[in-house]
């Protein structure tokens, strides 16, 4: 079971890049690439909240979860 981040797909069709969305968000360069990358092991959820504003997208939106059994 994984918990997969779906941030590059949303920014993508956003067109959005990630200095962008740092920016707008409030968040670190390094801080918004490790979730990116799926390297982050949590998220606030006011951070989730700002990234669904920001993206106009739901939290389902940026998170998927798959069950590899």
């Amino acid at each position: 079971m994984r918990i997969v981040v779906n941030l590059d797909t949303v920014m993508r069709e956003r067109r959005m890049s990630l200095t962008e969305l740092s920016s707008r968000v409030g968040i670190t360069l390094a801080n918004l690439s490790n979730l990116k990358t799926g390297k982050a092991k949590a998220i606030r959820f006011s951070t989730l909240a700002a990234l669904c504003k920001e993206l106009d997208c739901q939290p389902g939106d940026l998170l998927e979860f798959i069950d590899d059994a």
